[in-house]
């Protein structure tokens, strides 16, 4: 079994259905979609292409300053030009992006489409699923 590091990414994204929003979307908009389906980011989408990334931190660090979500537009305040990871990458690859950048999500894009976004909180799950499996093996010997 290849250790949990090893993985390819796609095996983390091949069911996601990402959560996008278009640039000219409201920050309100965006909340709005994280919150209905349980992410902590939306990827901003372009005429198909990734321009950019909004994040819960982003969400509050913006609410804590006054600013009136309705009427906020997602292309003044998204993160442009995000890091990206290709579907081979590893899981070491996509921790280590993470860790070295600062952030808590990293989208995943095949050529210019965008696939998927892995989170730190993933790969937790993969670890808890992992060690589930090895104490199945224990008990049964």
């Amino acid at each position: 079994m290849p250790r949990l590091t090893d993985r390819p990414i796609a095996d983390l994204v091949h069911h996601q259905t990402p959560v996008v929003a278009s640039p000219r979307g409201t920050v309100q908009a965006a909340c709005r979609a994280m919150k209905e389906n349980r992410v902590g980011c939306v990827l901003v989408v372009d005429r198909g292409r990734l321009c950019g990334i909004f994040t819960g931190r982003d969400a509050v660090a913006l609410l804590a300053e006054g600013a009136d979500s309705a009427s906020l537009r997602l292309a003044g305040v998204m993160t442009r030009n995000p890091m990206t990871l290709a579907p081979g990458a590893t899981a070491l690859q996509a921790l280590r992006c993470m860790q070295d950048g600062g952030f808590r999500h990293v989208p995943i894009v095949d050529g210019d489409k965008v696939v998927g976004v892995v989170s730190r909180g993933d790969f937790r799950a993969m670890e808890h699923a992992r060690l589930d499996e090895e104490t199945g093996l224990w008990e049964r010997l």
